[in-house]
């Protein structure tokens, strides 16, 4: 097969130089781009579209996990995370089959994780990268507030769900979202753009992404149809956020939306781009 074209992410330049010279040895690797924090390993994987992307979790900023929930997910390459967290990352990552090396890393590690890499390269649909990887991030953040739910007041069972309750009027124009140990209700003017992950959905909103439990159809079923469009099957945009319309092969935009958000329009719905540069 052909070479994983590679990113390797980490704040420590020293931990960046020994992922470097054992991937060096690894013929399958080729690597394409180190980065030194989230922001440029967002920027790269946009820029390179990797196959493959060696990502350190605890970094200043924006860290492993933000990155990947800032990615729309068929640019989400395969992630094999780094990390120094044994006590939640091992088992959870090992539950959701996604790839992480503990630190130190080791090189015997490396070579399993590449192997699973490859395995995943050759068989796995586009969108379950990142479905796997945020139902892992999901895990670990119910796992660390698990103590804070429990001893609180049972605030997010007594708040209405979806169409059900009598306050259904005063929230019909926000999204409610239950992130980590808080009920979130976001404005619908305050959302920027919607990726999905199988199950999940990630709502980008004031540079933060929310994650939620709900299919991307369900959601936009809720969202006002006149800002919000489908670009792609698993993008959703708020129109009043694009900064800029950049062409694309065959077809294609892509869509900026703010310092680091672009994502792509398919060919399947460029009509809706089309229809919003004619009426600007």
């Amino acid at each position: 097969m052909p070479k994983l074209r590679t990113i390797i992410v980490d704040d420590e330049p020293l931990a960046l130089n020994f992922l470097r010279a054992k991937l060096n040895k690894v013929p399958e690797i080729e690597i394409i781009a180190e980065c030194k924090n989230g922001r440029e390993a967002i920027e790269k994987t946009m820029d390179l579209a990797p196959d493959l992307i060696f990502l350190d979790i605890q970094m200043p900023g924006v860290d492993g996990f933000g990155v990947i929930q800032k990615l729309q997910s068929d640019i989400v390459p395969l992630v094999i995370f780094t990390t120094a967290f044994e006590q939640y990352a091992l088992d959870a990552f090992d539950v959701h089959a996604v790839d992480y090396i503990l630190k130190p890393i080791d090189e015997e590690r490396i070579n399993r994780a590449i192997q699973r890499a490859i395995v995943r390269f050759e068989t796995e649909e586009e969108t379950e990268h990142k479905s796997r990887i945020i139902g892992a991030i999901d895990t670990i953040y119910e796992r660390e507030h698990s103590t804070n739910l429990s001893s609180g007041s049972g605030l997010g069972s007594s708040l209405p769900q979806g169409s059900h309750g009598q306050n259904k009027g005063k929230l019909e124009h926000k999204i409610i979202i239950k992130d980590r140990d808080d009920i979130t209700l976001l404005k619908q003017e305050d959302i920027e753009w919607v990726d999905a992950a199988g199950d999940y959905c990630c709502v980008h909103a004031q540079g933060v992404t929310h994650i939620k439990r709900s299919t991307l159809k369900n959601l936009l079923d809720d969202l006002d149809p006149s800002i919000f469009k489908r670009v792609h099957r698993s993008t959703i945009v708020n129109l009043n956020y694009i900064q800029k319309v950049i062409p694309h092969t065959k077809g294609e935009y892509f869509l900026k939306l703010g310092e680091y958000d672009q994502v792509k329009v398919s060919r399947n719905y460029r009509e809706v781009i089309k229809d919003f540069l004619s009426d600007g």
